[in-house]
C-alpha cells in the first residue's frame, strides 16, 4: 500500500465513521483508513520482563503460573457501578474500570474515588465517547486529556492505560497516546452486552470466549450486566482462573505508552 499523510489517514477513516456515528456506543472492533493494528498479548509482555511479579491489590499474582483472567467495565460509572463495587468487593476480584468523562466522571466522582480505594485500576475510556480515529490532533488530545486530568483530580493517580472506543484507532492515536503516557487496551472476550439485557445470555456468552490471559469487555451502564458478574466470576473461579487487573496481568512487564494490547 503507498504510504499516506496522516491527515490522508483521518480523512479516509472520517468516512467510514460518519456512516455509523448512530451507534457510537456499540464496541465493535473495526481496523481503520490504512493502518494495520498490530496488538501484543499479555504472554509476550510477561515473557520479555526481564525478572519479577505483579504485586495485586487483593494478594500477590504471578499470571507466568496462575491462570489469570482481567474484568474490565467500560463507560461508566453509572447507576449500576455502586452494586457492581459492592459484588467485587465480596468476591474479592480486583476489575480495571475505563470510565467516559462526560455525564459520568463528571455525575459520580464518589464513586471514581471509591474504584481507586478499593483497590481497582482506573482507566479512561475519553472524555464523550468520540471516534478518535474520526478527529483531528487537537481534538484526539483533549478526548484522552480531559479525563485523565479529572481522574488524577479525584484519585491522585493519573492514568496509563485508555480504551479507544469502539477499538477504532491508528498510527495517529498511537502517537498521541505515547505523547501523553498512555497505552491502549483492547479486549478479547465481549459478552456484546450493549445488544441485551438477558443477564444469563451475557453469562453464557462470556463463559463461552473465556481463556487464559483475557480480557473480558463489559459494561456497568446496562442493566443486565451487573447481575450476570456473579455468575461469571463464581464460573470462572470454578475453571481455576485467577481475576487480576490489566497491569497485574502484564506483570512483571508493563505497558508501554503508544502500544496497543490485546
Amino acid at each position: 500500500m503507498p504510504s499516506a499523510t496522516k491527515k490522508m489517514k483521518r480523512r479516509a477513516t472520517g468516512f467510514r465513521t460518519a456512516a455509523i456515528a448512530a451507534a457510537a456506543l456499540l464496541p465493535t472492533l473495526v481496523l481503520t483508513g490504512c493502518t494495520s493494528l498490530d496488538t501484543t498479548a499479555p504472554s509476550t509482555v510477561r515473557a520479555e520482563a526481564a525478572a519479577g511479579s505483579g504485586a495485586a491489590a487483593f494478594g500477590t499474582v504471578d499470571c507466568r503460573r496462575a491462570k489469570c483472567i482481567a474484568l474490565t467495565f467500560d463507560a461508566g460509572p453509572g447507576e449500576h457501578s455502586a452494586r457492581l463495587l459492592d459484588i467485587l468487593a465480596e468476591k474479592r476480584v480486583p476489575a480495571t474500570f475505563f470510565l467516559l468523562g462526560k455525564r459520568h466522571i463528571e455525575k459520580y466522582p464518589q464513586l471514581v474515588k471509591r474504584m481507586a480505594a478499593d483497590g481497582h485500576e482506573v482507566a479512561s475510556h475519553t472524555w464523550d465517547h468520540k471516534i478518535l480515529t474520526s478527529l483531528d490532533e487537537d481534538e484526539i488530545r483533549a478526548e484522552l486529556e480531559r479525563p485523565n486530568e479529572a481522574i488524577e483530580r479525584l484519585t491522585g493517580r493519573r492514568p496509563t492505560l485508555v480504551r479507544p472506543p469502539q477499538g477504532r484507532t491508528d498510527d495517529t492515536v498511537h502517537e498521541i497516546c505515547r505523547e501523553l503516557g498512555l497505552s491502549e487496551v483492547l479486549w478479547t472476550v465481549t459478552a456484546k452486552d450493549y445488544t441485551t439485557n438477558d443477564s444469563a445470555l451475557i453469562e453464557q456468552r462470556v463463559l463461552e470466549q473465556a481463556d487464559r490471559d483475557g480480557i473480558i469487555l463489559l459494561h456497568d451502564i446496562y442493566d443486565g450486566t451487573v447481575p450476570a458478574v456473579p455468575g461469571i466470576i463464581d464460573a470462572l473461579k470454578e475453571r481455576g482462573y485467577v481475576f487480576v487487573t490489566v497491569p497485574q496481568l502484564l506483570a512483571p512487564g508493563k505497558a508501554e505508552p503508544g502500544e496497543v494490547y490485546r
